[in-house]
Formats: C-alpha cells, structure tokens, sequence
C-alpha cells in the first residue's frame, strides 16, 4: 500500500519541492554540519505530512520490495527492497527503519546525508539493511 492517496500525489509533490527549497535555501547559509542537522523550515502540519509521504512514495517506486519498513511517524510507513518478507504473525520486515519527519526529509532532499544523521543519532535501525544510503537524495 502506497504512503500516499494517488488524488493527492500533485499536492505532495508540491508540499515536498517547497520544503526542499526552503531546506537547500536555509542550508546554504548554515553550512556547518551541525546547524545542516538543524535545518526544518517552518512548514504548516498538512504540508509537512504530505511532503513525507509523497517522498515515501518516491522511495517505495525506487526501491520496490517487501524486505525492509521505512517509517516516518506519524506520517507514513512503506516496505522497500527484496528481501525477506514480514513474518506472517507480525507483518513488520525483520529490517526497519524509523526516522523523525524532519530527518527523513533532510536525506530525502539531499540537505544531509545518511552518515551524519546516523553519527547524530537521529536514526533508528535494526536488521542487515539499515542503510538507505545508496538510494538517497530522491532527487
């Protein structure tokens, strides 16, 4: 199941373009490490969820699988990548990956990349694959 309705997929498309400007705009003039981590402009909470889940749809059209959860509470969640499937009394991929909605859309818009928020502690993971490093920015 996708993160996002496909009636509002032009709108999270927008909603995500417009948070990705604004980050790339507030990142050029921050540009040491630890204030990129802080980027997260202002973004009214309907934009900001569609932003999120239009970019999980990204992610889950670039990397189509069963075998890995990506989840942006309390916005979204998708299944990525071939691999071992959900345990049938569980349904959770034995590889998650949780992420705040500000974190997620850092990596997904190229502001910061996976290491950093990793050595920041702002990712949580657990399985083989815990790194979506290869397929980050979405654009």
């Amino acid at each position: 199941m996708s993160a996002i309705r496909a009636e509002d997929i032009d709108e999270g498309r927008r909603d995500f373009l417009a948070w990705r400007d604004a980050a790339k705009q507030a990142a050029i003039q921050t540009p040491d490490t630890a204030d990129r981590l802080g980027v997260n402009p202002e973004t009214p909470r309907r934009r900001l969820a569609m932003a999120v889940r239009y970019s999980l749809h990204l992610l889950e059209i670039k990397a189509p699988g069963l075998g890995v959860e990506v989840r942006v509470a309390p916005w979204g969640a998708v299944k990525i990548l071939d691999g071992p499937a959900s345990d049938p009394h569980n349904l959770t991929p034995p590889d998650t990956i949780e992420l705040d909605p500000d974190v997620w859309l850092r990596l997904a818009a190229g502001v910061t990349v996976w290491s950093e928020e990793r050595e920041a502690g702002r990712i949580t993971a657990i399985g083989e694959r815990d790194d979506l490093s290869e397929l980050l920015p979405l654009v």
